[in-house]
């Protein structure tokens, strides 16, 4: 796209969202949650094989610098599924958050696996992902949560809800993603975007003296554009041995521009759900932890205006792992010091469907 085509679009954008923001401004923010809840371990697990984008532009003919450019993407990990499958990444991230949390990986009362991308179509990845810890006769609570790019955000409402009323005392969430092995080699924007990793958190009540906190999530969802960002085989629509399957039906497909024109349109309803539609608002949040959706989809957040808060972008070095995303930049955010205990931030990110969530809370 040529810097014209570049502008049109980005004035475009910057319409349909002051026009979609001024028809949500009668509805006002979500009930303030407060749920007593804190992430007290984080871990991640890349895979060994590190891919530069100048080797996928020379296996598909792209200018050198097409995908830095393009995707914002200098390179990503890939796995190796006969050696890192999915549920065996997952566990080498959850062992790390286990470890990080002060916990053995059966101190845990439930498990969740929150991946768009399923290692196998049956057992969920629940019980793989239990299994692989090792934890296959212990009995815990094992189960899935498919959201695509916001499963971890889901899985992390719903654990936090369960920790809150006191159903449980704590909770191991865990994405692991292998998108490397549904990428469209024919489709610059997909195959330059997407990376394979893992990311676990460990989430437990607070302490009474403690200030963490989660205190709104925002979701909503337009079906209308289910087939904008789409992976059509493998289910009963597209089975592998269907009469009316093909070879595209295996492969990830993406109307890039649709899907940020649409992620666009969903940010005010979330936004003003979060208590956020205005700058003073914004003020005191201190970090911002996205979907690494795509180099226009996180400036569209910059755009936002989050002047006081510190954004963590994985993506020039991770690429986009899909779910795995927010909690990887959930995990560099900590480890390098731009979340910090004690301060308010938000999650934010868009997802296949196409969905949108956010999420804030006091780390």
């Amino acid at each position: 796209m040529d810097t014209e085509s570049k502008d049109t679009a980005r004035a475009r954008a910057d319409q349909e969202y002051g026009a979609q923001r001024r028809r949500v401004l009668a509805h006002g923010p979500g009930p303030d949650l407060d749920w007593r809840v804190r992430i007290a371990g984080l871990g991640r697990y890349l895979p060994q094989r590190r891919v530069a984008s100048a080797e996928i532009e020379q296996r598909v003919g792209l200018p050198a610098g097409w995908a830095l450019h393009n995707s914002g993407v200098a390179f990503r990990h890939w796995a190796q599924p006969e050696h890192e499958r999915a549920s065996w990444m997952g566990a080498q991230a959850a062992r790390m958050a286990c470890e990080q949390a002060g916990i053995a990986v059966g101190d845990v009362d439930l498990i969740v696996n929150a991946s768009g991308s399923a290692e196998r179509a049956i057992p969920d990845g629940g019980p793989l992902l239990q299994r692989e810890l090792g934890l296959g006769r212990s009995g815990i609570p094992a189960l899935s949560v498919h959201a695509t790019c916001l499963s971890f955000v889901a899985a992390l409402e719903l654990a936090a809800e369960r920790i809150h009323h006191g159903r449980i005392e704590r909770a191991l969430i865990v994405s692991s993603e292998i998108a490397s092995v549904g990428l469209d080699f024919d489709s610059p924007e997909v195959c330059t975007l997407f990376g394979d990793g893992a990311a676990a958190a460990v989430l437990e009540r607070a302490p009474d003296d403690s200030p963490s906190r989660i205190h709104r999530i925002a979701w909503r969802t337009m079906g209308e554009g289910v087939e904008i960002t789409t992976l059509r085989g493998g289910g009963s629509w597209r089975p592998p041995l269907g009469p009316l399957t093909t070879p595209a039906d295996a492969v990830f497909s993406m109307q890039g521009q649709a899907a940020l024109r649409s992620g666009i349109r969903l940010v005010p309803y979330v936004m003003r759900q979060l208590g956020l539609d205005d700058r003073a608002a914004r003020d005191g949040l201190r970090w911002v932890a996205a979907h690494q959706a795509s180099r226009a989809a996180l400036d569209v957040i910059a755009q936002i205006g989050f002047e006081h808060a510190r954004m963590v972008n994985t993506l020039e070095h991770t690429g986009n792992c899909i779910a795995a995303s927010i909690p990887l930049a959930l995990e560099q955010g900590v480890r390098e010091g731009t979340i910090r205990r004690g301060e308010p931030g938000v999650l934010l990110g868009t997802g296949a469907g196409l969905s949108g969530v956010g999420l804030t809370m006091t780390y």
